[in-house]
């Protein structure tokens, strides 16, 4: 009898032993003088972090390649003042990878420098900054600038295209951004700059951007003073009104188009913060206002330095968003977080899928940016008034 027993826990030891062990052996090449950085991840970056950041091109390459898959990214932490938006990301927007952003608002300020040929300098994070202070120079790190040429030059021209007759009017981050894409490639043509904006490729793309948090940053600093230079001076013609909710349901209508259309979506989470949450909760915007039924996203990737255990969202993990209908508890074998920093990380994975991955057509969706939003009213009305009929019923007789 115990010898049977003893046979069974051998062989059923031995079935797991080569389940563990049946992964890619850790017995590298030497790195040569001609490998490609796309060979290096694929053969050097084995395991820890760098095991990790070869998994997430893995996971570009075979899911979020595929022509049904609808890609979010958001941006968060001084990604712009360090290059990446001309180094990494206009790159992937061009090459079909990024389908809709979500930014800080401070991200796409100083994103504008570039398209007015205003510069950002390598320094050092050493710089005193007392004398940096009267010196009229301002320190990102180890980024630096002029205050003068680039802060108060930027929001001098900045004031100026807003006054613009586009700009008169309520709307969300989306129509404002794309209006000011437009001026944006205008003054890369101007200045003979070619693919240094952000928000020049997204207009020029299609592609939706979306700052959750639009009084966080110069730009709504700006939007704020001219409102009040024309309050105090009894102006009436500056009408600019950014409205958030505008933004929520544009941001939800994306992902809500994708599923009823039976494609997939997924994220690539650049930092935390407002942009990560405001990219990720358009899931239970569906499922918990709508109530639509919905998994969640399918694919999810985050690059960070965030630690899960504070209770942050910018650390909180795949599967504690499981929790949350953000994303497919049955999906989380297609999830990647690297720890680590992400103007390390942005420009390896887009080597990589620039290097191994086919080029992807552009979905455009800005394009069809007031055809997702009737039809995202239409599911809303439909649902809601048939899954909670009395609160259907209560509010439009509160509201009404």
């Amino acid at each position: 009898m115990f010898k049977g027993v003893r046979k069974m826990s051998v062989r059923r030891f031995a079935k797991n032993l080569s389940k563990y062990l049946c992964g890619k052996r850790i017995l590298p090449q030497g790195i040569s003088k001609d490998n490609s950085l796309s060979s290096i991840i694929e053969n050097s970056m084995l395991a820890y972090n760098a095991g990790r950041i070869r998994e997430a091109c893995h996971l570009l390459q075979e899911r979020y390649s595929q022509k049904d898959v609808t890609i979010g990214v958001s941006l968060a932490g001084a990604l712009t003042p360090a290059g990446l938006g001309p180094s990494a990301i206009i790159p992937l927007m061009n090459y079909g990878y990024i389908d809709w952003i979500s930014s800080t608002g401070a991200n796409m300020y100083h994103d504008i420098h570039f398209a007015f040929n205003l510069p950002l300098h390598q320094g050092s994070h050493l710089f005193p900054d007392k004398e940096l202070r009267e010196q009229n120079v301002i320190r990102i790190y180890d980024v630096v600038g002029d205050y003068q040429g680039v802060l108060m030059k930027t929001d001098s021209i900045l004031k100026q295209i807003l006054t613009r007759k586009e700009f008169q009017k309520e709307m969300g981050t989306q129509e404002f951004y794309h209006h000011l894409g437009k001026v944006m490639d205008e003054f890369e043509k101007k200045n003979m700059l070619h693919e240094v904006s952000i928000l020049a490729a997204a207009y020029r793309n299609g592609i939706p951007v979306f700052t959750s948090s639009p009084g966080d940053s110069t730009i709504g600093m700006n939007i704020s003073g001219l409102e009040d230079f024309c309050r105090i001076l009894g102006l009436k013609k500056f009408k600019l009104k950014i409205n958030p909710s505008i933004d929520v349901r544009e941001a939800t209508a994306i992902v809500l188009d994708a599923k009823l259309s039976k494609r997939k979506t997924g994220v690539i989470l650049v930092g935390g913060g407002s942009p990560k949450n405001f990219m990720l909760q358009t899931e239970p915007q569906i499922q918990e206002i709508l109530r639509i039924p919905e998994a969640g996203q399918d694919y999810f990737i985050q690059i960070t330095d965030a630690r899960p255990d504070t209770g942050g969202l910018s650390g909180a993990t795949p599967s504690e968003a499981v929790s949350w209908g953000k994303v497919d508890p049955g999906k989380l074998e297609e999830t990647v977080i690297v720890y680590a920093d992400s103007t390390i990380v942005l420009p390896l994975m887009t080597s990589y899928i620039l290097q191994r991955a086919p080029q992807k057509g552009l979905k455009r969706l800005y394009d069809r940016r007031e055809e997702l939003s009737e039809k995202y009213c239409e599911e809303f009305i439909k649902h809601f008034k048939r899954k909670a009929p009395a609160e259907f019923k209560d509010l439009a007789a509160r509201l009404s």
